[in-house]
């Protein structure tokens, strides 16, 4: 079915719907992973976002329901240059377009998808519209610029749980005594762990219990009053989708959690930290999306292939050298992929270390996280 993309500078691409009739508007982004395409898609981090996938061929793996980062599809649609139908893979449950279709996304193809990562990377990520029914090219493009930008704009309350929860076999099992030290009766050996949820990934969960951690996520407006009363070991922040600043609600939040317990961050949860500790965050040009992005850890000056999604990035000239110190640059751009506080125990990336991409170069920061609660003394 014939479908148009529509960005607000005008540009206009033509393309095919492999998932049937409709309209979709979001941010228009590019991912330059191999593959990934259902991860991808179920990461919280793309919620309001069209992903451009920069790997021509996508579909040929099928979708399996054990490989997702969240509930459900985040992104907006998928925008690939050949969609297969025809997938081969021992453990797929059913095609990428019949997933797509379940859910209500949207799935292009035919279209260039060089040419409009060209476009973005020398234009900026930018609003779009998708629509296969289209009155005029000019109509779709008023109507990308008509919506909302993702500067300004709080998404983490938006991908949050409603309630804490611990993950059992992918399914998230809900918590229903109140949150205090008896939601962590049986911790028994294992670090306990408090995770803001602002868009987490399965994945860190996993990790952080193969770590040796027993992790109870919680909703993103959850106080710190009532993290104290649970009396974790560790807290940590999560991923999540769009612009930090807005969440002011969590920035006081972590404020009153500095030097309480070991804090752990990744990604959207790094750029809140960043926050917390003074500093200030600004929006990338086309953000850093893939699984091939070179991030230095200026400690040890390894260098680790890292995966990443954000569009926003803390900004160090405005943190105090004095009490922040940078562990971690993008040899891309030399930008700021990890901090380490000189005082209190707390360690953040903005990068992911469970998307495992090295496959294993940034796991090590789970490991590290539990030692600072094992030596950790108030």
């Amino acid at each position: 079915m014939n479908a148009l993309l529509a960005l607000e500078d005008g540009r206009i691409f033509s393309c095919r719907s492999f998932t049937g009739p409709g309209e979709v508007g979001g941010e228009v982004v590019f991912n330059t992973s191999m593959t990934g395409y259902q991860e991808i898609l179920t990461d919280p981090s793309y919620r309001g976002q069209m992903v451009t996938m920069t790997y021509p061929l996508i579909g040929n793996y099928g979708v399996s329901r054990e490989d997702v980062e969240s509930s459900r599809i985040q992104a907006s649609a998928l925008i690939v240059r050949e969609y297969q139908d025809d997938y081969s893979n021992w453990r797929a449950d059913m095609s990428l377009a019949d997933y797509l279709k379940a859910q209500g996304v949207m799935g292009i193809d035919e279209l260039d998808t060089r040419a409009l990562t060209l476009h973005l990377r020398n234009k900026g990520a930018m609003r779009g519209i998708i629509s296969t029914e289209v009155a005029s090219p000019e109509a779709l493009v008023e109507k990308a610029k008509s919506l909302p930008s993702m500067e300004g704009c709080d998404l983490a309350s938006s991908v949050t749980t409603e309630k804490a929860y611990r993950l059992v076999n992918n399914t998230p099992v809900y918590i229903n005594e109140a949150l205090d030290q008896g939601a962590f009766a049986c911790r028994g050996e294992k670090k306990a762990v408090v995770a803001f949820d602002f868009g987490i990934k399965f994945n860190i969960i996993r990790l952080l219990e193969a770590a040796g951690c027993e992790v109870i996520v919680v909703p993103a407006s959850t106080p710190a009053e009532i993290v104290k009363s649970m009396n974790p070991d560790g807290i940590f922040l999560s991923n999540g989708p769009g612009d930090p600043e807005p969440v002011v609600y969590v920035v006081e939040t972590v404020k009153g959690l500095l030097g309480y317990k070991p804090i752990f961050g990744i990604c959207l949860g790094h750029q809140i930290l960043s926050i917390a500790l003074g500093g200030k965050t600004y929006k990338l040009k086309f953000g850093h999306r893939g699984g091939n992005q070179p991030v230095q850890n200026l400690a040890t000056s390894k260098v680790e292939i890292t995966s990443q999604n954000h569009g926003f990035a803390a900004d160090m000239e405005s943190l105090s050298a004095a009490d922040v110190e940078v562990s971690h640059i993008n040899l891309n751009d030399r930008t700021v992929e990890g901090l380490r506080h000189r005082r209190y125990p707390v360690l953040s990336v903005q990068y992911h270390p469970e998307a495992s991409p090295g496959p294993n170069d940034a796991q090590y920061l789970f490991e590290e996280f539990v030692s600072m609660m094992e030596n950790f003394t108030a």
